[in-house]
């Protein structure tokens, strides 16, 4: 088969590309972005003759059609939802199946920060995403949404878990990349980027969807905080909180009759203290702010500001933490399953924690839909189109990796 990704030079459509053409039914895998130079540096560093460079901006609505129409899947690794919905746009017109990371359920936009989002005239933000639904099923493709970490294998673990309860009442995702212990108190609110840190702060100020007493209901970012021991793959009872965000919205429209759903975003111990710090001094808002006779955003200043201080130092490696939890009955008594994951950086090849669980799990759900092995057409959520005999495979695909993750089911005598 041959892939195509998005973003290809940078920390997610990188990983996606490393491991894409180690595949034996991978034919080539194209790497799209508007940067030559950094084209070519993922190519020098994933060293496959596999690879396909294509150094196009994506406002050549012309030219990416030419290539789209060359392959077979497409991968999105884009930073923003504008550039994501054009591309969807795109594929639709290439007949291209596509895989895509971003922390959006493109069926049911998000009406928050929608990023430049391009709206047909006169349409809603519900009309539109039902409308790209139902094109890709219409032609028959399959739009594999949110398929990285968080959104992507939170959902899949999540899901079997309630797959294999009689009935369910409680589902809870606590996903997040933190810096290794040893690293954390080099840097400001104990955190270092892996992925883009604006999406972050974008995560900590919107309202967000759960599912609360059985009802969808809106709640401020950052809110049910927890503090827990995690005591599972290996690691003995190490502290860390977590707190509500939007990365997993498709569950509110996949699993609507949950009494209780939530994703939670993990970090060290005092992270959120420290956002709260910086929020009650407007630091996060969008709104711009005149100084000196010069209009300033706060975010855009503190990201001019901190964006240096998060970026690791050459030995500095990072952890991703998963830990989902199911609850319900089964067999006539209650039941939890709970999936963890604890996966460390690559240093040998140079692969940050975040970009493999993200970049792999992404080149994984490519590869699977390439190989018949997703369910459903149209924009398709995780959950329903990895489940099953369909979620084994995926997790022997990540074993492969030495990704694993580890479930506790627990049944109330």
């Amino acid at each position: 088969m041959k892939l195509l990704i998005f973003g290809g030079s940078g920390k997610m459509g990188s990983a996606v590309a490393w491991d894409l053409v180690q595949q034996d039914d991978v034919e080539q895998v194209g790497l799209l972005d508007r940067s030559f130079e950094g084209l070519e540096r993922i190519s020098r560093w994933v060293g496959s003759s596999k690879l396909e460079l294509h150094p196009i901006d994506l406002s050549d609505r012309r030219a990416v059609l030419e290539v789209m129409e060359t392959y077979d899947i497409g991968v999105v690794t884009l930073p923003n939802r504008r550039l994501s919905y054009r591309v969807a746009e795109y594929a639709l017109e290439a007949g291209l199946h596509l895989v895509d990371i971003l922390e959006e359920y493109h069926r049911h936009p998000d009406a928050y920060e929608i990023e430049g989002l391009e709206l047909p005239q006169d349409q809603s933000l519900e009309a539109y995403g039902e409308s790209l639904h139902t094109r890709y099923a219409e032609k028959g493709l399959v739009f594999l949404d949110g398929m990285g970490f968080a959104p992507g294998m939170s959902n899949l673990a999540l899901g079997s878990g309630l797959d294999q309860l009689d009935s369910t009442h409680t589902a809870i995702a606590r996903v997040g990349g933190i810096p290794d212990k040893p690293y954390a108190d080099r840097h400001p609110l104990k955190y270092m980027i892996t992925w883009a840190f604006s999406h972050v702060l974008r995560e900590y100020m919107v309202k967000v969807n759960v599912i609360k007493d059985g009802a969808p209901v809106e709640v401020p970012a950052l809110t049910d905080r927890e503090t827990f021991q995690f005591d599972a793959c290996g690691i003995d009872g190490e502290s860390l909180e977590c707190a509500i965000t939007p990365g997993m919205p498709s569950y509110l429209y996949t699993r609507p009759s949950l009494h209780t759903f939530a994703e939670k975003t993990i970090r060290w111990p005092g992270h959120f203290t420290a956002i709260d710090t910086l929020k009650e001094c407007g630091l996060l808002d969008l709104e711009p702010v005149c100084v000196d006779g010069k209009e300033v955003v706060p975010r855009e200043l503190l990201l001019s500001l901190i964006q240096p201080r998060l970026i690791p130092a050459e030995d500095e490696t990072d952890v991703c933490v998963m830990w989902t939890s199911a609850e319900g009955i089964k067999g006539g008594r209650p039941a939890r399953v709970d999936s963890f994951l604890w996966d460390r950086a690559d240093t040998v090849n140079g692969l940050t924690a975040m970009a493999r669980v993200t970049g792999f799990s992404a080149a994984i759900g490519a590869l699977m839909l390439g190989r018949g092995q997703v369910q459903g057409t149209g924009i398709v959520a995780p959950e329903d189109g990895i489940c099953g005999e369909a979620y084994t495979i995926y997790c022997e695909e990540l074993a492969k990796r030495d990704i694993l993750i580890e479930e506790r089911v627990t049944i109330d005598e």
